[in-house]
């Protein structure tokens, strides 16, 4: 089939490669422009190495975009990864119209952020959408869905990087072939199971060790790696990155205060919350890198009674 590839970074690098492996033509490829200062995208490197014709719109609303993807006489549109806006006269133009994937089970965790937020809320399940897309975000109708579950210790990197990345490449192929073949259904969004949730980043990401063990540990799991749970110590910012959970179960079991580092040892330390502790086994301090709690704790960065959050 020819198909006109609309995405960016890792992802969409990576469906540009699956469609060409398996023989198929892509006419073009769009992806944003180029951020001063910033790595080339992975997808417009990808495309320039391969041949492939590369289009860097600022908006995909312009007249220049509509008739670069008119001049491609696709039959289908692939949408991976995609931050800037799509509008219906651009994502028609391919004879099959276009398909869009989403990390989520749609109608549920509409969304920026619908990887990290699963996890944050204690979900044991998510999933992947291919959609038709529409005006609003993430509204369209869906064309396949896939399931995977979330484990209790699972975190954002091996819920993406390990299943929705993988399965979203698999499904684009396959929502591609029912689309052009036409043995698909689109089923039209429960809009009474719809949720929609911002950008998880730093404001969402700090921790109240007041909250229950188990919110602290979700949040904590839902930000590794990114945007980096975090909370503070004497002043400076401590991101917390790889953790587990120890919840107490008797009273006599409750250590320290809400936020006292209680437990110190040679390769990590535990953190008081309600209901529970969390030992920290990998964290970034202030400017520092990204390390093992045990370079923290040798270096007495970290020690027994202080404080985090205060």
């Amino acid at each position: 089939m020819r198909v006109a590839i609309v995405g960016q970074q890792d992802f969409g690098k990576a469906v540009l490669e699956a469609f060409l492996a398996r023989g198929d033509q892509v006419a073009g490829v769009f992806c944003a422009p180029d951020k001063p200062g910033a790595r080339p995208d992975a997808l417009k490197v990808a495309a320039e190495e391969k041949k492939v014709k590369l289009f860097q719109f600022a908006s995909l609303k312009s007249d220049e975009a509509k008739a670069a993807m008119k001049g491609l006489d696709a039959e289908i549109g692939i949408m991976a990864f995609v931050l800037q806006f799509a509008p219906q006269d651009f994502v028609k133009i391919p004879r099959h119209g276009t398909i869009q994937y989403h990390p989520s089970l749609l109608p549920k965790y509409r969304g920026p952020s619908s990887i990290n937020w699963p996890i944050i809320r204690g979900d044991i399940k998510t999933g992947l959408t291919i959609f038709r897309p529409t005006d609003g975000l993430d509204e369209g109708p869906v064309v396949l869905q896939e399931e995977t579950e979330i484990g209790p210790d699972d975190t954002l990197g091996t819920v993406y990087f390990d299943r929705l990345f993988p399965m979203g490449v698999k499904a684009m192929l396959e929502a591609a072939d029912l689309v052009i073949s036409s043995k698909h259904k689109e089923i039209v969004q429960d809009e009474s199971r719809a949720t929609y949730e911002g950008w998880c980043r730093k404001a969402e990401a700090r921790l109240n060790w007041a909250n229950h063990v188990e919110f602290v540990y979700n949040t904590i799991r839902g930000c590794n790696p990114a945007p980096g749970a975090w909370t503070t110590l004497e002043g400076r910012e401590l991101q917390i990155f790889d953790a587990r959970k120890h919840p107490v179960r008797a009273f006599g079991a409750v250590k320290g205060k809400v936020g006292e580092v209680v437990e110190v040892t040679d390769k990590s330390f535990q953190v008081t919350a309600q209901g529970g502790r969390i030992e920290v086994l990998r964290a970034k301090l202030g400017d520092g890198k990204k390390v093992a709690a045990a370079e923290l704790l040798s270096s007495a960065r970290i020690k027994a009674g202080a404080i985090l959050g205060a």
